[in-house]
């Protein structure tokens, strides 16, 4: 079984469930295009639920069967979420600005972001979903359970059921790629670039072999 882990397409703001820009939805149809002419099979098509991961899927799907290939779906799973972080009982989205925070939570101005003891250092560093990823004690998954997670995920593809491809494209985001390249390959790999990402390849066992899969490669 072979899971090709991608993240979604380009997108002008992390500010809210905001769509993929007009060359995002190019690059993810010619993406699509390049696994329709490498997989000679039927290819299973995931996303996580906001909306550029959903977007990038369609059109990577258009891309696919545009070759000739067949897809199922794309569906939404629940696993490609993004990391799940908790502020006052309510799951926060990791945004970019107290702002953007603050919109989550009833009740919550930005001014009170001030005196919460992760989400201030996570909007001011340079580089933010790094800053998670090494930090001991988030205030929900740290980098750890988002790998355990996706890997538990990625163990139950190899579920019998009666003609299921065995290529499974998913959209997802850049904090579960660099959790799962991290716990997997021993180093951070860095924001993937958009449409690229990862490929796990499982055995019968539930293994899992990781690698960094860069589609305009070869």
């Amino acid at each position: 079984m072979r899971l090709y882990l991608l993240r979604h397409g380009e997108i002008t703001s992390h500010r809210g469930d905001v769509p993929i820009t007009a060359a995002a939805e190019e690059q993810a149809f010619s993406v699509g295009q390049g696994f329709g002419l490498r997989e000679l099979g039927p290819i299973t098509m995931l996303s996580g639920e906001t909306r550029r991961a959903m977007d990038t899927a369609a059109h990577l799907a258009r891309g696919i069967i545009d070759t000739g290939g067949i897809v199922i779906g794309p569906k939404v799973a629940f696993a490609l979420r993004n990391p799940d972080l908790y502020l006052a009982g309510v799951r926060v989205n990791m945004v970019s600005s107290a702002d953007a925070l603050a919109e989550q939570v009833d009740g919550l101005s930005a001014e009170d972001v001030a005196s919460l003891g992760f989400f201030p250092t996570f909007f001011d560093s340079p580089d933010r979903i790094g800053w998670w990823l090494a930090h001991p004690s988030p205030p929900g998954e740290d980098a750890r359970s988002v790998a355990s997670r996706v890997e538990s995920f990625a163990g139950s593809l190899v579920d019998r059921i009666p003609n299921r491809p065995e290529v499974v494209v998913a959209l997802t985001h850049s904090p579960l790629l660099r959790a799962v390249a991290s716990d997997s390959l021993g180093h951070d790999i860095g924001e993937p670039p958009w449409v690229s990402g990862l490929l796990m390849v499982v055995d019968d066992d539930r293994n899992t072999t990781v690698e960094v899969f860069d589609p305009g490669a070869g």
